[in-house]
């Protein structure tokens, strides 16, 4: 599209010359070619001012991530990049106010008023928005084909219902990292199952070389159904029954892995009482000053872990998939933040317009270089400049692609509190059958 005035059409005068059957691919190579752009990338189009006369005006909220530049930026570039569209930004507070960014969202789609037209969502809001209507479904823009090109487990999380109503644009994970200098002491070989870890945690111990064998988060909080996720899931076992409408917390699987999370503090002793009271910058603490062998946590710490004014641990720490039981798999939580439409947008092909460009290979590629979020694309971890970069995240992908949703469904407020006091109490108590079983019955009259 050039300046000369002979191309494309403005607004909504543009939508409506195109058919229902042209819609989808004109949205999606829009949506392509505006993310070159933005990198400056060689398409052939240069920016053009913003005109407001004639274009679709929507609205797009999203926590405030920093990074080498603001999402406000990128709302920026969309809006010079095209004379379509015409977005304002709504700013809501950091993603470590997470309660008061799902309050904002919620006050502002319970007014079923159309604003905000595009949002962003932490993945354990992704049911509860569509149950309550307030998410359109987007299998009409992205049918099957248009999903290969991201993480299975992200697009697991981004469907409810059978229908696909969030997109993904990027994520985090839980990750196993490890102290490289002491493994070589000891056998030198990443632990991949839950008991070699312990075995070689306690001999690190023994031998002096750390005062923690591994750290965890077992504090009565959001991150405790983390660790939960990815130990059950790694014994084969779930906190939900596949459609949502039971617990599973009470069966053999789940009980085995709550059980080794007590006899880390209990029984091996690899783990501090201290867990239980620690989220991720207290157990991250211990870790970064030299004082720890193994610990599970998010991958913020990475960078930290490399900063010399920071750490005392640079250039000795590894990261790799979590351990799992004989028989399973690694599973690593899935976290980070996708994209939605208000299902009462007013502007619908303009907001699906924006979530394209959004989430587009062009787009998803910035982020990771200016914010260092992940990308939910598995190709873009192959890309040179990520591999330069960003040398930690581009090692990654075979983390994430183990990536596993928290309990997916619309009860997921209310699950969540059930989840972390009734594994808190058994983590305490040592009674873990027991509070699993009160725990389930519990979460059936929440689900059932």
């Amino acid at each position: 599209m050039s300046d000369t005035g002979k191309g494309p059409r403005s607004g909504s005068k543009l939508v409506a010359h195109v058919t229902k059957a042209d819609r989808r691919q004109f949205l999606i190579g829009s949506a392509g070619l505006l993310g070159a752009a933005a990198l400056g990338i060689g398409t052939g189009l240069g920016t053009r001012p913003a005109r407001a006369q004639g274009r679709a005006e929507i609205s797009f909220a999203s926590a405030a991530f920093f990074g080498k530049e603001t999402f406000g930026d990128l709302i920026k570039t969309f809006n010079e990049s095209q004379d379509r569209v015409l977005v304002k930004n709504i700013e809501l507070p950091p993603p470590s106010s997470s309660t008061e960014v799902y309050q904002g969202l919620v006050q502002q789609l319970a007014r079923r008023n159309g604003t905000p037209d595009v949002f962003s969502q932490d993945v354990i809001w992704i049911a509860g928005f569509a149950s309550a209507g307030w998410a359109l479904p987007l299998d009409e823009y992205f049918p099957a084909d248009k999903r290969d090109a991201y993480f299975s487990g992200t697009l697991s999380a981004c469907t409810y219902d059978g229908k696909l109503t969030a997109l993904p644009w990027f994520m985090d994970s839980g990750m196993f990292y490890y102290r490289k200098d002491v493994l070589e002491k000891h056998g030198g070989k990443v632990p991949e199952t839950w008991a070699d870890m312990a075995t070689i945690a306690a001999a690190a111990q023994k031998g002096g070389d750390v005062d923690f064998g591994y750290l965890w988060q077992g504090k009565q909080a959001e991150v405790l159904v983390c660790d939960a996720v990815e130990i059950i899931t790694s014994n084969n076992g779930s906190i939900l029954a596949p459609d949502g409408k039971s617990s599973l917390i009470n069966k053999k699987e789940a009980v085995e892995a709550i059980q080794f999370l007590h006899d880390t503090i209990n029984t091996t002793k690899i783990s501090p009482q201290d867990v239980l009271s620690w989220d991720e910058e207290p157990s991250r603490q211990p870790f970064t000053s030299g004082k720890a062998m193994f610990m599970r946590n998010w991958s913020y710490v990475y960078p930290i872990a490399q900063d010399p004014k920071a750490s005392q641990v640079v250039d000795k720490v590894g990261v790799a998939p979590l351990p799992s039981f004989p028989g399973g798999k690694s599973s690593a939580c899935l976290g980070g933040y996708q994209l939605g439409v208000n299902a009462n947008s007013k502007q619908r092909e303009a907001a699906i317009e924006l979530l394209t460009w959004l989430s587009s290979p062009e787009t998803q590629h910035r982020i990771a270089l200016n914010f260092g979020l992940a990308p939910t694309r598995p190709a873009l971890f192959q890309d040179e400049k990520i591999k330069t970069e960003q040398p930690f995240m581009a090692s990654l992908e075979k983390v994430f692609t183990g990536a596993t949703a928290r309990p997916i469904t619309p009860e997921y407020a209310k699950v969540t509190l059930a989840l972390q006091s009734g594994i808190s109490k058994a983590l305490v108590s040592g009674k873990v059958q027991e509070e699993m079983d009160a725990l389930a019955t519990q979460i059936d009259g929440i689900v059932g």
